[in-house]
């Protein structure tokens, strides 16, 4: 039986990373000078992945998104897992969004990198979804490495993680 070798591909964010950043953030809004007399909130919630921001105007409310991507990014949260929804007018002309974390690679998009594989002329490669993430298997490590590259220079949406390599 011939050895093989294979590697995980898998996208995710580190929520303490962005407990942190957004920590942060409220602490440069609470001193900066143009969030003076505003009421502007940051609302976490670990548990859907997801952060609430919430100003005064539209205009603030893209400020304080601005302040919230330049503190993740300084913590090296891939600013491509984020998903931001449409900015929500409410009463008074308060603005509210909501930004989700992509956790793991959806079945759209698993199908689609395993397709692009596929048809990457790469020698005896198998790709196998399970759940939400990848798994790449072929008997040459080079051929992986190979693999890696490829998926490198492609853009799905979401920033790939390689582990597991074996």
């Amino acid at each position: 039986m011939a050895k093989t070798s294979s590697f995980d591909v898998s996208t995710g964010v580190d929520l303490q990373e962005v407990d942190n950043a957004i920590n942060q953030a409220r602490k440069e809004v609470a001193q900066r000078y143009d969030f003076k007399g505003t009421n502007c909130t940051l609302q976490f919630e670990r548990s859907a992945a997801s952060v609430t921001l919430e100003a005064d105007d539209t205009y603030r409310l893209q400020a304080l998104g601005q302040v919230l991507r330049e503190k993740l990014s300084r913590r090296k949260v891939p600013l491509k897992n984020l998903d931001e929804s449409k900015i929500e007018e409410g009463s008074l002309g308060r603005a509210r969004q909501t930004i989700g974390f992509k956790q793991g690679i959806d079945q759209e998009t698993g199908k689609k990198i395993s397709k692009d594989i596929r048809g990457g002329d790469f020698k005896k490669v198998q790709v196998q979804i399970q759940g939400d993430e990848l798994r790449v298997i072929a008997p040459s490590k080079d051929t992986l490495q190979e693999v890696m590259a490829f998926l490198r220079t492609q853009d799905y949406g979401v920033e790939l993680a390689f582990g597991n390599y074996r």
